[in-house]
């Protein structure tokens, strides 16, 4: 049986290293942890803490927390990259004097990303150019970057995906996968005509999240005008009240953001 060896011993056996041997353990070490930040930082820390005159344990905490900081920000890189925007968007970007048909108190509310904690939906209706996919896109990437697991999709590239998924009898796991995220995003919802199987293969994207997860949709017709794409009256009917139930409701309105936008930049 192979006696224990305590912490103090341990340490012990590295007391003799010369500086070079120090830097060589500190890289191979850093190497097999997986600790790329430490290994990259290191030297510029050490002459930080010699010249601040760190505590030993100052420099630890130094290091530990760079290697967490740059941890969390490739975690949120990572995030926003599977969420599969089309473009970046950013609510900061967003010209509120160029469709002052949205409440800035009202988007600032909805980036605290409470509203997904708690499973609520959001729909954004308007015309086309009123900025309802520069929103969707930046609420995103804003619940991204608080830990939110987040997909984007177009409405038709999400009903063609369920039909292929039902043709090859994947369909249960494509809607268990789209019902994991905290918040799914379909945007352009209205823009094309749906089958009676596409849209009840939607539904049961939606059925599956309901007052479990999130959901925000943008489209260019009002709920009036869903009936052009969920042509059966009732699963039209059930499709509105499972995304507008609870939820945040947002009309842009009719006048292009993108154009006054453009106007007011010139």
């Amino acid at each position: 049986m192979t006696a224990s060896v305590s912490t103090t011993t341990m340490l012990r056996r590295r007391r003799g290293m010369t500086e070079e041997a120090a830097q060589a353990a500190v890289d191979t070490a850093c190497r097999r942890l997986r600790l790329p930040t430490i290994r990259a930082v290191v030297e510029e820390a050490v002459a930080a803490a010699t010249k601040d005159q760190l505590t030993y344990c100052g420099f630890l905490a130094e290091l530990l927390l760079a290697e967490v900081d740059d941890r969390d920000r490739r975690s949120t890189a990572r995030r926003v990259k599977i969420a599969g925007f089309p473009r970046e968007k950013y609510l900061e970007d967003f010209d509120h004097d160029a469709n002052p048909n949205i409440n800035p108190a009202l988007v600032h509310t909805l980036a605290t990303g409470d509203w997904i904690r708690r499973g609520e939906p959001l729909c954004l209706i308007g015309d086309s150019g009123t900025g309802k996919s520069h929103l969707l896109i930046a609420l995103g990437t804003a619940a991204a970057m608080k830990g939110y697991r987040v997909k984007y999709t177009l409405a038709t590239r999400l009903v063609n995906e369920l039909v292929e998924a039902a043709d090859d009898k994947t369909l249960t796991k494509t809607i268990n996968r789209y019902g994991r995220v905290d918040l799914l995003i379909i945007d352009e919802l209205g823009y094309m005509s749906l089958d009676t199987r596409g849209a009840e293969l939607l539904f049961q994207v939606l059925t599956e999240r309901e007052e479990k997860n999130s959901i925000a949709i943008a489209s260019n017709e009002s709920f009036a005008g869903w009936t052009k794409t969920f042509t059966d009256p009732r699963l039209c009917a059930a499709i509105v009240d499972r995304l507008t139930y609870g939820g945040t409701i947002i009309e842009t309105g009719t006048s292009s953001y993108r154009l006054n936008h453009t106007r007011a930049a010139r």
